[in-house]
């Protein structure tokens, strides 16, 4: 009985598998339909899963999204917010090239697209497809690699 448990966790070498579900079809309705809450319950997700996946590898840990959003972003005139985004998507690019997944993404993506691309309009809807893309590809390697 003790072997097939030793099997089961080698098997298995995330302690709870993370669900892959990032969409950015639903983000952007249930964001609207919400008034923005979904929106920062999404991307307080995105801020501690992030955390999981990496945070034993790089040692850092990303500051949470409600504090960031509610206090320190309205404090700083904005500017925290910048900042959070631009050293989550940096942490989640180093990532994605740690783990050898082919896609690309960063703090350039952040800054491209979400800051840039809004001259586009559609910039910042890029933005989000892609973080949640790199998302959804890091908690997969995590649920299959730990």
């Amino acid at each position: 009985m003790e072997t097939s448990n030793v099997k089961e966790s080698q098997s298995n070498p995330s302690p709870a598998p993370l669900k892959a579900n990032f969409g950015f079809v639903k983000f952007l309705i249930l964001s609207l339909l919400t008034f923005g809450l979904y929106a920062l319950y999404t991307y307080a997700r995105v801020g501690e899963t992030l955390n999981t996946v990496a945070g034993r590898y790089d040692g850092k840990k990303t500051m949470s999204y409600w504090l960031m959003a509610l206090i320190v972003s309205p404090l700083t005139l904005g500017i925290g917010g910048i900042v959070w985004f631009h050293n989550m998507s940096g942490r989640v690019g180093q990532e994605l090239t740690r783990r050898k997944i082919a896609f690309s993404f960063g703090a350039g993506t952040f800054w491209l697209w979400d800051i840039l691309g809004i001259v586009i309009v559609i910039g910042p809807f890029v933005y989000c497809w892609k973080l949640f893309k790199a998302m959804n590809l890091l908690i997969d390697d995590y649920n299959e690699r730990g």
